[in-house]
């Protein structure tokens, strides 16, 4: 059975759900086709954790959709940390 990958929509739906993600960027590095993706996950869930713990979490609630892309990229940030960075790109 061949897969069509996720489409952006599908993952974000899946990220703000099981992580209980408060801000989401997605984008499709594949071209369109649905099988790379690089995502920045903000959550609360994050807040107290390693970069390696926040992404085995992030792994682990996403196991389904991950499982049907070729390539998977991810930034976690708590609400904090996501802050300090809007408010470093501001000019």
């Amino acid at each position: 059975m061949a897969t069509e990958g996720l489409s952006i929509s599908s993952l974000e739906v899946a990220i703000v759900s099981k992580l209980k993600a408060t801000h989401v960027e997605l984008k499709d590095t594949s071209g369109g086709c649905g099988q790379m993706f690089e995502a920045i996950i903000v959550s609360p869930q994050f807040k107290g954790k390693t970069t390696l713990m926040r992404h085995r979490l992030a792994n682990t609630a996403l196991k389904e959709e991950i499982a049907q892309v070729h390539a998977w990229t991810q930034k976690c940030m708590t609400e904090e940390e996501w802050e300090k960075k809007k408010g470093q790109s501001s000019p």
